[in-house]
């Protein structure tokens, strides 16, 4: 059974209370196919968990098979630092097949994110976040994308909606056993 190595910390993406019940961990790749079909599934159980839930994603791009998904993390970091992660965080999911550096310039126009924040983001003003969070991943066992964690313990059961719903019920059933 794999384990989270970073816990969850401050410089985490995190939506939801920080004394939810329980926390899912995802390490994406935005140009992933099957973070992609997760994208919808991960977003139905945050509105089913509501409070319950903190959901925490780390960047884990896999450069080897997804050429853009280094640029597609960077411009995520750059839209952090202006506050806007989780808008720009779901734009790059819904808009996966077009993550070329012309479409991030265009899609942060749209933000309302300068040109220079993301040639400096482009030219690797965030590449130590990604660092962390990608080696972070490594020494949790991470090999694919998406993997996820429950409370700190890899989940490698199914992953429908109602699926994670259930398991993150359970772990939240735990969780509250031993408060």
């Amino acid at each position: 059974m794999s384990r989270l190595f970073i816990p969850v910390n401050a410089q985490d993406h995190a939506e939801g209370p920080e004394l939810a019940p329980v926390t899912l961990v995802e390490y994406g790749d935005y140009e992933c196919p099957y973070c992609g079909e997760a994208y919808p599934v991960l977003k139905a159980v945050q509105r089913a968990m509501g409070d319950r839930l903190r959901f925490v994603f780390r960047n884990f791009p896999i450069s080897e098979l997804h050429p853009d998904a280094v640029r597609a993390a960077e411009f995520a970091e750059a839209a952090a630092q202006a506050g806007k992660f989780w808008v720009a965080h779901d734009l790059l999911y819904e808009r996966q097949d077009a993550l070329a550096e012309r479409d991030l310039l265009r899609y942060g126009e749209e933000i309302g994110l300068s040109p220079q924040v993301l040639r400096r983001a482009f030219d690797g003003a965030f590449d130590s976040k990604i660092e962390v969070d990608f080696s972070g991943g490594v020494r949790s066992g991470v090999n694919g994308t998406p993997t996820l964690f429950i409370n700190g313990v890899r989940h490698d059961g199914a992953r429908d909606a109602q699926s994670l719903v259930q398991a993150l019920n359970r772990a939240a059933l735990g969780a509250s056993a031993h408060a």
